[in-house]
């Protein structure tokens, strides 16, 4: 009876190991150790976190692209996504053994290494982009004693990863009673490096010739303007509760008599010709205390000649400030929790009064009518320069989880979707018409709009749809979810990589910020800015991301849907304009963990805990 059970139960195990196997795949990789993480980046690489250490995969070989295993496990918060960038940072160690890898994931090279370089300790590591650079500073074990424990900085070629050039702080075995710590990232300008420290900025040649010194003590971050004479330095006090920032002239001397002062961090500064603008984030902390700081931003407008606030009464925000729009004849700024204001260089309030808008402003761009608002419970179109409505009143709806909009450019109307229902609205009087209903089911919203040929397409997780442009419905598919649990398992990788590159330092938010006002719809120009950006560093990592997003994606005509099938779980691709199904995809695991690359037209899945399949959907 005994060896009856143990070949049944043998025969289930078999059972279960061959419904769990996946359709053969176009491509396979060996990861070579448990697998806890995937990351989609913008090329298309994917790079993946395992017991082992870290690998890189890019379809068209079985080969991995790299494999990094001198670490060991990397964890989530060791990792660093340079933000657009073919660049990912591992990190480890703790502050007296800091180990530090930069890998191309394009390339698939490594370009830094803290150990390969013989750097022992090290304070700080930033890049500097356009110039395509690695800054770092530390204590480096390239000679004797005294220079072995002389702080020094270090610049490296990111194009080939050889080094450009280096120095020390000060001179090896210089009797000093200071401790010069790097506090912050330097600056690279054209022909001189500011590196902020605990004694001061010192100014050094690109060959480590010390140009000046000043006592501007622990910096966070620095910026200059396009002449590179004016400089401005950041200093954060230790609770983060509010910043300095000092104005540094060519020489290093202090050009503002007392230094601004402002509350919270400092996320967003423009140096402007009328002035430098800055927004910052109090943060109570989590506290109830009535001294507890507000959470909301400060938006301020500080004289570039003294430093002193030009606005004698600072806008309200209460709330923090999501989008922030530098005009011709001022600043528009929206407010996540609700709100639009627009005031002029002067301090002056260019709206008749704050306009009142819902909670989460979800796109806030030009129209010809005017600037268009839609967030979360509400949409507009308003004058720009007074504020005032466009349509007579804002097109309401519920507080809704997804709301998906588009110009009907043949038909000169918005469509806009949201609580189960698609509104056609005219631009110019704000008149609203039901134009068709969204009956998705398990209670999902469309999260995407789109113009086809033949009507207006729809789709969500599980639902697509196509209207025709007199609102009749031309086909409905609905694919039942594998499971509710299966969605905590497949978060997107690109969400992943950007909730990872929103981990940067202010010096880069800041400073990358344009605050250029988009147009409505201009999804094209936006890909385009980014390949022209790419390509303008010339190497050749960001030409292929330059080509990338030069292509056409690969859902542009197709949805990609997890779903169950009859002989299993599976990807189906789907096609726009006709409804049906092009490509199926078996996958055989009830709760697949998985990411597509939209542009590049690749399902990645992990068939194994160290197994990961690639299928080519492009086919």
């Amino acid at each position: 009876m005994k060896t009856i059970f143990n070949t049944l139960f043998a025969l289930l195990i078999a059972l279960g190991t061959f419904a769990q196997k996946a359709e053969q795949p176009d491509w396979s990789y060996d990861i070579g150790g448990k697998i806890n993480e995937m990351y989609l980046t913008e090329a298309g690489t994917l790079v993946v976190a395992s017991n082992d250490g870290l690998v890189g995969i890019k379809p068209g070989s079985n080969e991995l692209l790299f494999k990094f295993t001198d670490y060991g496990r990397v964890k989530p918060e060791e990792l660093t996504f340079i933000p657009a960038s073919p660049y990912v940072m591992v990190a480890q160690g703790g502050f007296m053994s800091s180990k530090k890898t930069v890998i191309d994931f394009v390339s698939g090279q490594i370009l830094f290494s803290s150990e390969g370089n013989q750097w022992r300790q090290i304070f700080t590591s930033s890049t500097a982009m356009p110039q395509n650079k690695l800054i770092v500073s530390g204590l480096q074990k390239t000679g004797d004693m005294a220079e072995n424990n002389t702080p020094k900085v270090a610049v490296y070629d990111l194009g080939n990863g050889k080094e450009d050039y280096s120095f020390y702080l000060f001179p090896p075995g210089k009797t000093t009673m200071k401790s010069y710590m790097v506090t912050g990232d330097p600056l690279l300008l054209k022909d001189k490096m500011l590196i902020p420290t605990s004694q001061g900025i010192i100014a050094k040649t690109l060959t480590g010739e010390t140009l000046w010194e000043n006592k501007i003590k622990n910096v966070n971050w620095m910026t200059a303007d396009a002449s590179e004479k004016e400089i401005y330095a950041f200093e954060s006090n230790t609770s983060g509760s509010s910043m300095e920032i000092y104005k540094v002239g060519a020489d290093g001397a202090e050009l503002w008599k007392d230094a601004a002062k402002v509350k919270g961090q400092v996320v967003n500064f423009e140096i402007l010709p009328q002035g430098l603008a800055v927004v910052s984030n109090k943060s109570s902390g989590g506290s109830n205390s009535v001294f507890a700081a507000k959470d909301e931003s400060e938006i301020g407008f500080l004289s570039a000649q003294t430093g002193e606030d030009l606005w004698e009464k600072a806008p309200k925000t209460k709330g923090y400030v999501q989008h922030f729009y530098i005009m011709d004849d001022g600043i528009l700024f929206g407010i996540q929790q609700g709100g639009i204001n627009k005031i002029s260089f002067d301090g002056k309030t260019l709206f008749k009064k704050p306009l009142k808008t819902g909670e989460n402003i979800m796109v806030m761009a030009h129209t010809p009518q005017g600037l268009i608002y839609i967030t979360s419970e509400d949409a507009n179109i308003v004058n720009l320069e007074t504020g005032d409505q466009v349509w007579d009143k804002p097109l309401k709806y519920k507080r809704a989880t997804s709301v998906a909009s588009t110009f009907d450019k043949s038909n000169n109307r918005y469509l806009i979707s949201a609580d189960d229902e698609i509104m056609a609205v005219d631009p110019t009087t704000g008149n609203v018409s039901a134009f068709a209903n969204t009956d998705f089911d398990e209670k999902e919203q469309p999260s995407s709009i789109q113009m086809r040929n033949g009507g207006v397409y729809l789709g969500s997780d599980q639902n697509m749809t196509l209207i025709d442009f007199n609102g009749n419905e031309v086909y409905h598919q609905y694919y039942k979810s594998p499971s509710k649990s299966t969605f905590a398992k497949i978060v997107g990788g690109v969400i992943a990589v950007a909730s990872t590159t929103m981990a940067v330092s202010a010096a880069a938010a800041a400073g990358a910020n344009r605050n250029s006002l988009g147009d409505y719809n201009e999804y094209g120009k936006e890909y385009d800015r980014q390949s022209k950006m790419f390509s303008a560093i010339g190497s050749a990592s960001f030409e292929f991301m330059s080509q990338r997003f030069k292509a056409t994606a690969a859902t542009e005509n197709a949805q990609f849907i997890l779903t169950k099938l009859d002989d299993g779980v599976g990807l189906v691709k789907v096609n726009k304009d006709s409804g049906k199904t092009e490509k199926e995809i078996i996958l055989k695991d009830k709760k697949p963990e998985y990411e597509v690359d939209d542009f590049g037209g690749v399902l990645y899945y992990k068939a194994k805990d160290d197994l990961i399949y690639a299928y080519d959907l492009k086919k």
